[in-house]
Formats: C-alpha cells, sequence, structure tokens
C-alpha cells in the first residue's frame, strides 16, 4: 500500500505535493520522494527513507520548481525497503522524461519483467512499478494518455498512478478498480490524490473519483479523458474501508468513518458480550468501529489504550521486529478505566496476532478481571495480492488456527469476528463490488508467479 499525490497548474507544485503527502503517511511509511517539472520541461526529484518530516525539507522543495510535480510514500509490497525502490520512478527516454508513482502490486509483473529483460531492457530496481515504466518508453503512440494506455495493456493487478510525461500530468486506475483514486479542484489547477483527505490539506474540492479502467490526462490543452475497454468485474479492496484509509476520507464514493461505525454496529448485532462493563478501541484505526459497538449495544465507550502518536503503524512496518518494538513502544493502558472490569476490545483486524496478544497482555497487567475481543473484519486466511503485505499463509494467524485456538494464543476469554456477510452488507455500495480475497479465497486475478513457485506449483 502507498500514497500518490500529484498537482498541475499551480505555482510551487513540490511544495503542495509536499504538503498533501503529511495525510498520506498512513499508508507508507518507508520512503517518500517528489519529482517535479519546471516551465522549460526540466524534470528534478528527491526521495529520501523514511516519513515526509524526516526526509524532506522546505529549502529542497525550492530546488524543485515548476507548476507540475507527483509525490509518493510507500509501502513496499514489491521489492526491498531501500533508496533505489522509492519512489516515484525519474527515467529519461527519447521523448523526454517519465515520472511515476504507483499504489498497488502487479500481479504478472515476474512474467512482464522477463519478457522485457530479454529483449535488452536494464532495471535500475526490484519494484514491479518500473516496468509500466520500461512499457511506456516503447510505447508507439505520441498522446501521454494513450501512450499510458498501451503501456498498461496485458498488466494485471492493482494500479493507481500519477505519472508525468513531459509537461503532462496523467492518472490511472486499474479496471477492477482494487485501490481508490481521486481529482481535486485548487483555484486554476488540478490535483490527484489516493485519499480525499489529501485534498483537504492543501485546500482543494473534490472533483471526481477516477473510475476504474480510467486514464485522465492533465496539461495545457486541458482536462481529457480515456476509457480502457474492459469486462473485468469490479473488485474494489473492502480493507480500504476496514482499516488502510484515513476515517476523514471518502474513498469508493463513501465515508469511511460511516462505513466503520456500521461495522461496529454490525458486529455488536453478531457477537454481544451482555457481561461488560465496557467497550473500549485499538487506536486508530478502530475507534469508530468501537464507537459504533457501544452505540448498538449501549456499553460504555472507554479510553482504555493511550496510543504514542509518534510512532508509526505497527501493521505496515516491513519486518516482524520492527513491528514487535513498536508494539512495546506504541501503546499504554489506562489502569484507572480497566482495572477489576470485564471489557471489550474492538479491533479492525487480526493480521499475524503478535500486535494483539502484546495488546491483551498490557490490558490485563492493568487488572482487567475479563478480555472480550471483538474483530470488525472477518478472519484474514490468505495473502493479499493487490498491495497489502501478507506475502504467504503462514504468516497469518486464522489461516492456520481455529478461531478457538486464536483466542488462547492472544490470552482472551472470548474471541468473535464479523461475519463476511456482515463486513460486506456495512461497507458502502457493498454487499457486491468488492475483493474480499484475504477472507473468502475468492481471488480475482490469478496468484502472480513468485508466489505459486514458492507454493510449489506448476505456474
Amino acid at each position: 500500500m502507498c500514497g500518490i499525490f500529484g498537482v498541475y497548474g499551480l505555482e510551487h507544485a513540490a511544495a503542495i505535493t509536499h504538503l498533501g503527502l503529511y495525510s498520506l503517511q498512513h499508508r507508507g511509511q518507508e520512503s517518500a520522494g517528489i519529482v517535479a517539472v519546471d516551465g522549460n520541461a526540466i524534470a528534478r526529484g528527491s526521495r529520501k527513507m523514511g516519513l515526509v518530516s524526516e526526509g524532506m525539507t522546505a529549502s529542497e522543495m525550492e530546488a524543485l520548481p515548476g507548476h507540475v510535480a507527483i509525490g509518493h510514500t510507500r509501502y513496499s509490497t514489491a521489492g526491498t525497503s531501500s533508496l533505489e525502490n522509492a519512489q516515484p520512478v525519474l527515467a529519461r527516454f527519447k521523448g523526454g522524461h517519465i515520472a511515476l508513482a504507483h499504489n498497488g502490486n502487479l500481479t504478472n509483473a515476474t512474467e512482464l519483467r522477463g519478457t522485457l529483460e530479454n529483449s535488452g531492457s536494464i532495471f535500475a530496481s526490484t519494484m514491479d512499478s518500473e516496468v509500466i515504466v520500461h512499457r511506456l518508453a516503447r510505447a508507439r503512440s505520441s498522446e501521454p494518455e494513450h501512450m499510458l494506455a498501451e503501456a498498461l495493456a496485458g498488466i494485471e493487478g492493482a494500479y493507481c498512478l500519477a505519472v508525468l510525461i513531459g509537461e503532462t500530468l496523467v492518472a490511472a486506475r486499474d479496471p477492477r478498480g482494487f485501490r481508490p483514486l481521486v481529482i481535486g479542484r485548487l483555484g486554476t489547477g488540478y490535483v490527484v490524490a489516493s485519499e480525499t483527505c489529501a485534498l483537504d490539506i492543501v485546500g482543494a474540492t473534490l472533483h471526481c473519483e477516477v473510475g476504474p479502467g480510467e486514464i485522465i490526462a492533465m496539461d495545457s490543452r486541458g482536462v481529457r479523458s480515456i476509457q480502457v475497454p474492459t469486462t473485468r468485474p469490479l473488485s474494489r479492496c473492502v480493507f480500504e474501508h476496514v482499516y488502510f484509509a484515513r476515517p476523514d476520507s471518502y474513498v469508493f464514493n463513501g465515508s469511511v468513518d460511516r462505513a466503520r461505525r456500521a461495522l461496529g454496529r454490525r458486529l455488536a448485532r453478531e457477537a454481544p458480550a451482555p457481561k461488560a462493563d465496557l467497550v473500549f478501541a485499538v487506536p486508530d484505526s478502530s475507534n469508530a468501529a468501537a464507537l459504533g459497538y457501544a452505540e448498538e449495544t449501549g456499553l460504555p465507550l472507554e479510553l482504555a489504550l493511550i496510543r504514542n502518536h509518534y510512532v508509526g503503524r505497527t501493521f505496515i512496518q516491513p519486518t516482524q521486529s520492527g513491528r514487535d518494538a513498536k508494539v512495546r513502544i506504541k501503546y499504554n493502558a489506562v489502569r484507572e478505566v480497566l482495572s477489576g472490569k470485564s471489557v471489550v476490545m474492538v479491533d479492525d483486524s487480526i493480521v499475524r496476532g503478535t500486535t494483539t496478544r502484546g495488546l491483551v497482555a498490557l490490558v490485563r497487567s492493568a487488572g482487567a478481571r475479563e478480555v472480550h475481543m471483538r474483530v470488525s473484519s472477518p478472519p484474514i486466511t490468505g495473502p493479499c495480492y493487490y498491495g497489502i503485505d501478507t506475502p504467504n499463509k503462514e504468516e497469518l494467524i486464522a489461516a492456520n488456527h481455529t478461531i478457538d485456538q486464536i483466542a488462547v494464543r492472544i490470552g482472551v476469554d472470548s474471541l468473535a469476528y464479523l461475519s463476511l456477510e456482515g463486513m460486506l452488507g456495512a461497507v458502502p455500495g457493498g454487499p457486491g463490488g468488492f475483493c474480499h480475497a484475504c477472507f473468502s479465497g475468492q481471488y480475482p486475478t490469478e496468484a502472480p508467479l513468485v508466489d505459486l513457485m514458492r507454493a510449489g506449483k506448476d505456474a
């Protein structure tokens, strides 16, 4: 999962992009970068490891002049966490330059890369996104939007893109619509962003959602849109509503906050805890679900866990050791709230179980008499191939244990998940049109070649 942001037609586009990336930091914390193009069609870029606030300064933004820019915050799913894999990618080709920021994961990147390498292409990174850059450089079309359409032909998987080709900004979304992408208006210019919360921080207003299979170009000739012909079914990632997107965003034309409250209310109806004294959330992504649970049950909602906001999201740390270290310093329990109480602890998901086990131990050490875990999504039983870092079933606790076994492993008195039907019925626009493969095993595409090889299957 990554965050992408783009600006067209505004002075100091790099500085605006820099500000927008702050609102997309939750989508990736490994690296951040910006590429800007000036009035002479010269592209300049800056990429740094770490958070937006750690890597890029105001003086660096002044060194990136121009009225068009794109930016990226990275959470790696293909390619190692290194500066060479930081985005946006910037490359020169016969027509000038190409810069690309990608959110998603290409499921046939291995095969496409092999074909390109066999024909002489040399790659500078290990990330799947670079495949699109090479295909763009080989495109025969002259119009930027048609160049991108040509480059994307035959590519499978999830992608939302912000691409600079010369002084043209192009936004694109895959035909299945896995990930969200929106366009906003800011004065006389345009803004492209993964989520609407990034429009808010720069003062832009929502103009439209980029449709599945849509490619939109913005340059001095105006705004143009083309639609990639497709019969592929809509497969929006339901996990955006469950966990990834910020609650102040609208994704897939629906409020994330309202979706999470509805998930919590549905969870309360399916899995009440009638003898509990109070409800609390695992902050922050579960706050709205816990509020919905409390509203439905009539139990008081308490602030029983305090999160240190100077520590990043544990689930999207690239290594297990990093996740474990962050858990130890990320939360503290409020003893005055928990001591002697039977509590309902609401979380949005349990992926590996390590974070949850540590949190339950923390709650019990603060004196909780009983801990009843409630999860506002179904058990995650399969890997995601479309931009979430769950590469194999061995890491997924629900793929290898029953619910009763998980309850014992994480140390709770009871454990209940929201049903698949309940989740899909609670999110806006449901129950159809969503990808829920990590919960149901119903994948909309073939597994990537590397995953099939890992499983010992004939690809």
